[in-house]
């Protein structure tokens, strides 16, 4: 059970799952530990962290009548932020598949609105917004997850969507307060409403893009920022975003060639958000990397494109290995990720389904790979058109018709 109690509490031999701060404040934001000596306890009573959660699963307790117990966040009230996973991914999948159809839908209709000329309601698009925040704080990976399998038609939408969910559950990591959570998902749906000025034939080419066609494509954050820009009383951070999730940490982004500090943390956050969802997506002439090795090679963009610290949250917020990775057992087992462990990312929920031992398929197992008793853990990643499976996200979707 988690419970939260003053720092002045803590003793040793309790399990700390979690400080009641945000990771930016603290060099703690990594930490999930079993407290051994009294110097931890003497570093955080002496910051400025006056709460911590603990878990009495893993470590001692305190009296029931000192501690206050972590209240379940409501899912329903869209003031409500969660803190923590409150739904397993397997209840949560069929929900987020109905949402994120929905509001690939409702996005597609709004944009096109939008490309006519009309102003972009606001309302309408928030109210999207709060349907994903509810489905990402119940699980995130569901539609995170859901959202990667695109349409090739509908790509564009979709990643908006995807952004959308991406930059919900990153500022959910970061604990922002719940009004910029939202506001961060408002961005991450419009981000890319400048592509409307675009044609279509030039967003969807299959193949490179010739010099002109780079150049129109390279000004859509300008030409949204001009669409959001008659949009009344729109939040500055949702024009900000649009306009400069293109700019890059060594200055050599566009459209203002913006580097370190100069952009702000919520252009960054969209940066990293965007490129994930863009590399992991397949489309008619692209083939989307596997979720693990785009995260690996996003971790050796940061510091020059990404910003480091926030991409560590980011990493966090989805897993070392996300929803639907391919990955080897030490067993000879290969097994699908179908859902993250947050308290151990290298230990996440997996499907076994096939024996490299044996070369053929085995009867699916669900394995807790944090299980205290479990004795296999991940050894490779492995990449689903190597071993010839034609459609290995129906493991882990469990068959139900994703977007």
């Amino acid at each position: 059970m988690l419970k939260k109690i003053p720092v002045s509490q803590l003793r040793i031999g309790m399990y700390l799952h979690k400080l009641d701060a945000s990771w930016i404040n603290h060099p703690f934001w990594r930490s999930a530990f079993l407290v051994s000596q009294q110097a931890d306890i003497d570093k955080l009573v002496s910051s400025s962290i006056s709460h911590v959660i603990i878990d009495t699963s893993k470590g001692d307790d305190v009296a029931a009548t000192e501690t206050e117990k972590i209240a379940t966040p409501s899912v329903t009230t869209p003031s409500a932020a969660p803190k923590q996973q409150v739904t397993d991914i397997a209840e949560e999948l069929e929900q987020a598949a109905r949402t994120c159809a929905r509001a690939t839908r409702d996005v597609k209709n709004m944009f096109q609105e939008a490309r006519l000329g009309k102003a972009v309601d606001s309302e309408q698009a928030m109210s999207l917004v709060v349907d994903i925040s509810s489905s990402v704080s119940r699980n995130p990976g569901a539609l995170i997850s859901l959202a990667r399998l695109k349409n090739h038609d509908d790509y564009t939408y979709m990643h908006s969507v995807a952004v959308c969910g991406l930059m919900i559950a990153l500022a959910m990591q970061l604990e922002m307060d719940e009004e910029t959570v939202r506001l961060c998902g408002l961005a991450g749906l419009l981000h890319d409403i400048g592509k409307m000025d675009i044609p279509m034939s030039i967003i969807n080419k299959p193949g490179k893009l010739n010099d002109d066609e780079f150049m129109l494509v390279k000004n859509h954050p300008q030409a949204g920022h001009a669409m959001l820009s008659r949009v009344k009383d729109l939040h500055p951070m949702v024009l900000d975003v649009c306009l400069h999730h293109h700019e890059k940490i060594a200055g050599n982004g566009y459209p203002h060639q913006l580097a370190g500090d100069q952009i702000s943390i919520y252009a960054r956050m969209g940066a990293i958000c965007d490129v994930y969802d863009a590399i992991t997506s397949e489309r008619s002439y692209n083939k989307g990397w596997h979720p693990a090795d785009a995260l690996r090679s996003m971790a050796d963009w940061t510091n020059d494109h990404l910003d480091s610290r926030i991409f560590q949250a980011f990493v966090k917020s989805l897993g070392i290995y996300p929803v639907g990775s391919l990955v080897r057992l030490e067993s000879g087992r290969l097994a699908v990720v179908v859902d993250k462990n947050p308290a151990a990312l290298l230990k996440p929920k997996v499907k076994a389904f096939f024996s490299t031992k044996s070369n053929t398929h085995i009867k699916p197992e669900i394995i807790n790979l944090s299980h205290p008793g479990c004795q296999d853990k991940i050894t490779a990643i492995e990449h689903p058109e190597d071993w010839h499976f034609p459609d290995i996200n129906q493991l882990w979707t469990n068959g139900i018709d994703y977007p």
